[in-house]
């Protein structure tokens, strides 16, 4: 072995659609927005703290923003944001072109993995989705996938759903809360895990996610939650969403643009409310309202602007937050593993650091469990793409090349059996001679995932939490629903 002085190697590929020029008119165009049309803040403190550091606020709560004002907040945001999991190892540090998979939250229905039946998301269901979610190599953080419909109260569902997760997986949580009183409940779960509220702040393992309607209305419930992860110094993600031509401009650079003012609210207020709270910027969602069909739902997905929203994230050097994994399908299908496949390597060459809602369906309308096994391969792919081709004196073999040579072969060969398992090796793809697919029972893809599932289910051991911290888990549950 030798050290090549003056050697370049590309480690990971990197794929951009928007100019720095355009990227900047962009941002021009977000302060404009800012400063000119200005924000609906429906919260008190919000407005204040924005009054306070010299914005114009008209008519009680209709906010204009100077641009140095956003400046500084762009400024003063963390850079990079490391994540944890519950047992304080560094797992997710979010920088450059590191990129996380995980799943999303909040599908009204599951589809049952043994009948292709739609259910409604259950407790159940979530506990057993965390199970799987923790089993899997390529999903590094989880996220609730379904609401419980079984909660009585619907006002505490997001506890249910926190304790399903922390009680069948270890890796970090992306969590949704309704209101302040629940997500002050589902950090208090987090920090009695981590052992205090100073040591989950030491290290983070939960990060706060909200949606936002419309980037120039935000309302009360989801400002009040920004506000207090910022003061507890742990991480949100403050997502707009934009539908070209419903809520915003029908052109996509007009939906980006409103979109990024709406996310850039959310960075100052987190600045305003403590200075360096750590901000996921996720650039917006613009998506294009169904005009023939009049179809809202999750709308429709714009591929000429797919991979563009985490740009804008890197122009200001802050995580990015992405989407991939999902598909607008209702079944396990080719349309399926052909939208899940493109979207994660898409989201991947975009340098998205945190990519969610793997194993959707119907757009986010249903969660498949199926689905996210089957992207766990497919993101094992991905990785390895991204990670690039190490060349070296090891990986070039000259002397396992020189010492089989010609007539030998290298299946029993120590560097075969030193390195193979590195290299792309696939679990549920099916790599068989058609013969031997026959023999084994033509299983499809759909089959294969659905067997790996109940495989899964059936062995998988998630690391337990104490008695005590179960038990305090519990009563914050109880309280809530008292």
């Amino acid at each position: 072995m030798f050290t090549q002085t003056n050697y370049f190697e590309y480690e990971t590929p990197r794929f951009n659609r928007l100019s720095e020029d355009q990227l900047k008119r962009i941002h021009h165009a977000s302060l404009d927005i800012l400063e000119r049309t200005g924000v609906y803040l429906y919260d008190h403190e919000a407005i204040e703290l924005m009054k306070s550091a010299g914005a114009k606020v008209v008519n009680g709560n209709r906010v204009h923003i100077p641009p140095s004002l956003v400046e500084w907040g762009i400024s003063t945001a963390p850079k990079h944001i490391t994540i944890y999991d519950q047992h304080k190892r560094r797992v997710m540090p979010l920088q450059r072109n590191n990129v996380f998979f995980g799943p999303g939250s909040d599908c009204l229905w599951y589809q049952d993995h043994h009948l292709g039946e739609r259910r409604r998301g259950t407790i159940d269901f979530i506990e057993k989705g965390a199970l799987i979610g923790d089993s899997l190599k390529n999903i590094d953080f989880l996220m609730g996938m379904c609401i419980a419909s079984d909660v009585k109260d619907q006002r505490v569902a997001d506890r249910y759903q926190m304790r399903a997760m922390l009680l069948n997986s270890s890796k970090p949580i992306i969590f949704v809360s309704p209101d302040l009183d629940g997500c002050r409940d589902v950090v208090e779960m987090a920090e009695a895990v981590a052992g205090s509220e100073e040591e989950l702040q030491r290290n983070p393992f939960c990060i706060c996610y909200t949606n936002i309607v419309h980037p120039l209305r935000h309302n009360q419930e989801s400002l009040q939650r920004l506000l207090y992860m910022a003061e507890k110094g742990l991480p949100s993600i403050y997502c707009m969403v934009v539908t070209g031509g419903a809520t915003g401009p029908v052109t996509a650079a007009g939906s980006f643009a409103l979109a990024n003012a709406g996310e850039l609210v959310g960075v100052l207020l987190a600045q305003l409310k403590r200075e360096g709270a750590p901000v996921i910027v996720s650039g917006g969602y613009a998506y294009l309202f169904g005009m023939r069909s009049t179809d809202g739902g999750s709308g429709i997905i714009r591929p000429y602007f797919e991979g563009a929203r985490p740009e804008m994230a890197h122009y200001y050097d802050l995580p990015a937050f992405g989407l991939g994994g999902r598909t607008r399908s209702h079944a396990i299908d080719t349309q399926a593993g052909a939208q899940a496949a493109l979207t994660l390597l898409i989201e991947a060459l975009s340098g998205a650091n945190i990519v969610h809602d793997v194993g959707y369906m119907s757009e986010g309308d249903c969660y498949s469990l199926q689905m996210l096994v089957m992207c766990d391969e497919l993101i094992d792919f991905v990785k390895q793409f991204m990670g690039g081709v190490k060349v070296d004196e090891e990986t070039l073999a000259l002397d396992v090349i020189d010492e089989v040579g010609a007539h030998g072969h290298y299946l029993d060969h120590e560097h075969t059996m030193k390195h193979f398992r590195n290299e792309q090796y696939p679990n549920l793809l099916d790599t068989s001679k058609y013969e031997k697919w026959l023999a084994a029972g033509s299983k499809t893809m759909e089959a294969r995932a659905s067997e790996e599932v109940d495989r899964i289910l059936r062995e998988h051991k998630p690391e337990a939490l104490s008695e005590k911290v179960k038990l305090k888990i519990d009563s914050i549950v109880e309280r809530a629903d008292k």
